[in-house]
């Protein structure tokens, strides 16, 4: 939903709930005074004693935030494009956590009509993360910004709100961190750090240890490149599964660590047929092997993986001085650490 189309319902809502006589919409909304001002004041979302006096309330997109305290309504939501059932279970959506509605129920709903998002989307994306309801305005504004400044630009963004909304629940720290970590620690390109954050939000709430290990492991024993992991969505995929099945390939004879030259004896599939299809294509197109025998082999690695991390404690306990504490600069540095870290 455009700014528009959002300044457009506002304004139904308002003349068709005043006192005033009935005026010809067409002709207001023509007006430059509503083409430059846009949206009228945020209390039209909300339940009010005092609606004739809404019409000469107008305000900056800047500025358009709904008054904290005040409920939503089932007149304002059917009045801003959603229908019965989706007014109900918004209401009961907003009113199910934290002991009754969040007294920012009302600035959140405006927060992502602003952003773009129609009603249909709206309602998914609070179902999905009711938490939003329990976040300011001025926050969800905020984060919002801080991803447009990282890159994601109208279309993406929305995009990623729809299909990720927990990304609007983290601080701004979290998510620059995890942006600075890929490009700086992983040597990802501002635009491909850009890119993984788009097609996997749920990175921002990786542990940065099991970040990192997962981009060695893939760099280092599997020789792929930032490119090629940036296309094949690498970061939507567990370290568990990354692992169990570039190993099973490589039991196999499918697949070989590439020399320091990049060369192999084989040709590798590529990452993203790898990762990036269902379990049934890997096996019957890249594997060649049954679902009986790749369950057998998950269960060994299980017992490897358990065995390692055991041994790994018990190193670390012997001696703690070894921990490799040192931000490696250097490739080989970093495929040092990669070996001393080796962990689940």
């Amino acid at each position: 939903m455009s700014v528009q189309a959002t300044g457009r319902l506002v304004l139904q809502w308002t003349l068709r709930n005043a006192t005033y006589p009935v005026l010809n919409l067409r002709t207001i909304l023509r007006s430059d005074d509503v083409r430059q001002r846009g949206f009228m004041t945020c209390r039209l979302l909300c339940s009010t004693h005092n609606q004739t006096s809404t019409l000469h309330q107008h305000t900056d997109l800047s500025q358009l935030q709904l008054q904290p305290g005040r409920e939503l309504s089932i007149r304002a939501l059917l009045d801003m494009g959603f229908t019965d059932t989706q007014a109900d279970q918004l209401l009961e959506a907003a009113t199910k956590g934290r002991g009754g509605q969040s007294e920012y129920a009302s600035s959140t709903l405006m927060a992502l009509f602003v952003l773009g998002l129609n009603p249909s989307s709206v309602l998914k994306v609070l179902e999905k993360c009711p938490e939003l309801f329990y976040v300011k305005g001025t926050q969800l504004q905020q984060r919002m910004d801080n991803l447009r400044r990282l890159g994601l630009l109208e279309g993406s963004l929305q995009r990623v709100v729809s299909h990720y909304p927990q990304i609007l629940t983290l601080p701004l720290r979290r998510v620059n961190t995890v942006a600075r970590f890929l490009r700086e620690k992983c040597a990802f390109t501002v635009q491909q750090a850009t890119d993984i954050i788009r097609d996997s939000p749920a990175v921002v709430q990786d542990d940065l240890g099991q970040l990192e290990y997962k981009f060695q492991y893939t760099y280092f024993r599997m020789g792929v490149k930032q490119a090629e992991m940036v296309k094949s969505k690498v970061f939507r995929v567990t370290l568990e599964e990354v692992r169990c099945r570039h190993s099973f390939l490589e039991r196999r004879g499918l697949y070989q660590t590439p020399d320091k030259k990049g060369q192999t004896l084989i040709v590798n599939p590529k990452l993203k047929d790898i990762l990036a299809v269902t379990e049934e294509t890997y096996l019957a197109d890249i594997a060649m092997a049954t679902q009986e025998e790749f369950k057998v082999f998950q269960k060994l690695m299980a017992r490897e993986w358990q065995e390692e991390d055991d041994e790994q404690e018990r190193d670390m306990g012997a001696d703690s001085d070894d921990d490799d504490d040192e931000e490696d600069e250097d490739e080989e540095d970093m495929k040092i650490g990669y070996r001393q870290r080796r962990k689940k």
